[in-house]
C-alpha cells in the first residue's frame, strides 16, 4: 500500500502467482476485484476518527486530525454563480501525504470480518479464496 516501486499491476501479478500455485491442488478460486470509486471522498470523518483513536496513536494526533477534518466547508462556483457553503462530513483532502495514510487507517481492518485472502493497494482491493470441493461453492461464507 503506497510503497515505492509497487503498483496495482504488482497486485495482479501476485494474485496470478497465488492462483497458479494453488490450482494444482484446488478445484478453483473465487475472486472479487474492487477499485473503490472516489475512495478518498467517501470516508466518513466520525468512523475514521474512531478507527484512528482505536489504532493506538497518541490522542494528540487524533485531536489534530479532528481539527483538520471537522468543520470544513466547501462551495461551488458554476459560471459566475457562487453557491452557499456546505459542511463537509466525508472524505480526506488529497493535498497532503497525510491523507492517503488516513484512508489506509480507514480500510486497513477490512480483513477482520472475512475468511478470504485479501490484498490492498491504495483504493484497489482483491479478495479471493480457494475452492477445494463442491461444498465450497455452496458455502459462500466459508
Amino acid at each position: 500500500m503506497f510503497r515505492p516501486g509497487y503498483s496495482c499491476e504488482n497486485q495482479v501479478i501476485t494474485l496470478c502467482q497465488d492462483i497458479t500455485d494453488t490450482l494444482e491442488v484446488v478445484v478453483g478460486v473465487d475472486v472479487i476485484i474492487m477499485d473503490i470509486s472516489k475512495a478518498f471522498d467517501i470516508v466518513p470523518h466520525d468512523l475514521l476518527l474512531t478507527k484512528l483513536a482505536a489504532s493506538g496513536v497518541d490522542s494528540r494526533v487524533v485531536v489534530w486530525v479532528r481539527e483538520i477534518l471537522v468543520g470544513r466547508t466547501q462551495r461551488v462556483r458554476v459560471g459566475g454563480q457562487l453557491y452557499k457553503s456546505v459542511k463537509v462530513i466525508t472524505g480526506v483532502p488529497q493535498w497532503s501525504v497525510l491523507y492517503p495514510q488516513l484512508f489506509l487507517v480507514f480500510v486497513n481492518d477490512i480483513w477482520r470480518n472475512i475468511d478470504w485472502s485479501i490484498r490492498l493497494f491504495a483504493d484497489d482491493c482483491i479478495i479471493y479464496r480457494e475452492i477445494t470441493n463442491r461444498n465450497d461453492v455452496k458455502n459462500k461464507s466459508r
